[in-house]
């Protein structure tokens, strides 16, 4: 028989985290384990880590929600993926939960050549927002630990300033040198964007993430059909859970790319979904994570080496905080490593 139990933590932000949907300086996160009651150091842990003002599940009541998820586990019940469709993150962490059950193990998951520290992950540098001088600092850090790919949140400074960063940026290394996106995390106006996309596309920019809020799906459609810059659907696949309804949106707006989010788009099992969609259409995609520990970080990135991608992924936001599990992962050159001759520090859970 499944027992199971729930933690909390709260991770805190080496240095404020600027979106545009305003600034973190701490994030709550939950941690289900799951064991066998006749043998209860065989267990699984996931990570459920709803961002706030974005998750679904990012709810006053989220606690009582995962209080009546492990009575329900702890009394026999069968968990089904239906009952926790409006819920993403938590799927998240109890599908993870479960494959460490599994597997044995509650941090190796998936077991490939990556875990086996022979082969990295291509990742790319996030620059955060902030002010011009903080986000050429972080440019100038990136550059210098070798990273090949930056992704640079935009829309919070004055625009101007960010085409400067950009600017000096590309004046610098050239496309063959090195690949930019940009995240706009929803925050230009619809009948401004396709202008500001062709400012933007003069620096030869690889794309551009949710250049407009979410749920403008006329708008979306019509910015990707005249885009001159490859755009990539992000919020746009929250809250998105059933087969028909994933379909009806790629083939509505038929964007260049989507962004995996497994905390937000319902776990492994529904982000693998959504790519089998989108690689039948023609639709490229990439797998980021979302300001998850370490625990939830190792689950995306064991699930990540899976796939067989070569193109850069969003997997380095585990150095963010200040009391993140010790592990074996660790990013260099711009590649995402795991080091199986260093342990994990899960004292703690």
């Amino acid at each position: 028989m499944i027992n199971a139990s729930v933690s909390k933590r709260t991770l805190f932000f080496k240095q404020p985290a600027g979106t545009s949907r305003g600034v973190l300086t701490e994030k709550e996160v939950y941690f289900l384990t799951l064991f066998e009651k006749e043998n209860p150091s065989k267990k699984g842990i996931g990570e459920i880590a709803p961002l706030p003002k974005l998750s679904p599940d990012a709810l006053p009541n989220i606690e009582e929600i995962l209080a009546e998820l492990v009575n329900k586990i702890n009394s026999g019940e069968k968990i089904s993926d239906f009952e926790l469709a409006d819920f993403p993150a938590v799927r998240f962490g109890y599908e993870t939960a479960l494959k460490g059950l599994e597997t044995g193990s509650s941090v190796l998951l998936y077991p490939t050549e990556f875990t086996q520290g022979e082969k990295g992950i291509p990742i790319n540098g996030l620059i955060w927002m902030g002010t011009k001088d903080f986000m050429v600092k972080q440019v100038e850090e990136k550059l210098a630990a070798g990273f090949t790919c930056l992704k640079l949140k935009i829309g919070a400074i004055d625009f101007e300033s960010e085409l400067d960063i950009l600017r000096s940026i590309r004046n610098r290394f050239p496309v063959e040198q090195l690949e930019i996106r940009v995240d706009a995390n929803g925050a230009f106006p619809a009948d401004k964007a396709l202008l500001i996309l062709e400012e933007l596309a003069t620096f030869y920019l690889h794309s551009i993430e949710q250049p407009i809020k979410a749920g403008q799906i006329y708008e979306m459609k019509k910015l990707c059909k005249e885009t001159p810059l490859p755009i990539a659907l992000d919020e746009e696949l929250i809250g998105i859970g059933a087969l028909n309804e994933k379909e009806q949106l790629l083939d509505e707006i038929q964007p260049q790319y989507i962004i995996l989010k497994p905390t937000l788009t319902g776990g492994i099992k529904a982000s693998e979904e959504w790519i089998s969609l989108a690689e039948e259409r023609g639709i490229g995609w990439w797998v980021t994570s979302a300001l998850e520990s370490n625990i939830g970080l190792n689950a995306i990135a064991q699930w990540t080496a899976t796939l067989g991608a070569n193109n850069f992924q969003g997997l380095g936001t585990g150095a963010l905080f200040t009391n993140n599990f010790e592990s074996p992962l660790y990013v260099s050159e711009g590649y995402i490593w795991y080091n199986p001759n260093e342990n994990w520090d899960l004292k703690s859970l």
